[in-house]
């Protein structure tokens, strides 16, 4: 995979989590991912085609870091992963995505993305639509984990 796809996902995914939930994460040490476990309670996924290149991106939260979040975004708390937790997480997705596919963009690399998928659940799956090595980006916080993994045919 074209070492060029990762940062700009890693660089979103703290902004957006800066920005929207005043959370600081950080990134833990990469690695190749060989199964399709995710590794947090509730995970987004969201599939992105170009021209030139096509994959998948999923982040999952740790059900702490999932309320936590939620809580610091809307200012409500919950107790468990419901319809709120699996649209943000959705929202999230989305919003990463879109900051990766902006900077792809200003490298040459265009990209149309697809509605995310939400799923929850423990040691649910992460199905990657592409044939291609899958990169996983642990990040820790005092809030809980999250799991990024990323997968480019390229």
């Amino acid at each position: 995979m074209n070492a060029e796809f990762v940062n700009p996902f890693l660089s979103s995914f703290i902004n957006v989590l800066q920005t929207m939930a005043q959370i600081e994460v950080k990134p833990g040490k990469p690695c190749l991912k060989k199964d399709a476990i995710a590794r947090g309670d509730v995970s987004g996924l969201i599939g992105m085609v170009g021209p030139t290149a096509k994959g998948s991106f999923s982040i999952s939260f740790e059900k702490k870091l999932a309320l936590n979040v939620f809580r610091l975004m809307v200012g409500e708390s919950v107790d468990d992963i419901s319809d709120d937790i699996t649209d943000m997480m959705g929202e999230i997705t989305n919003m990463v995505a879109g900051g990766a596919k902006r900077q792809l963009g200003e490298k040459g690399y265009e990209f149309s993305m697809a509605t995310p998928v939400v799923v929850s659940g423990p040691n649910h799956a992460i199905k990657h639509q592409v044939d291609g090595s899958k990169v996983l980006m642990p990040f820790l916080c005092e809030h809980g984990n999250a799991f990024i993994e990323i997968c480019f045919n390229q």
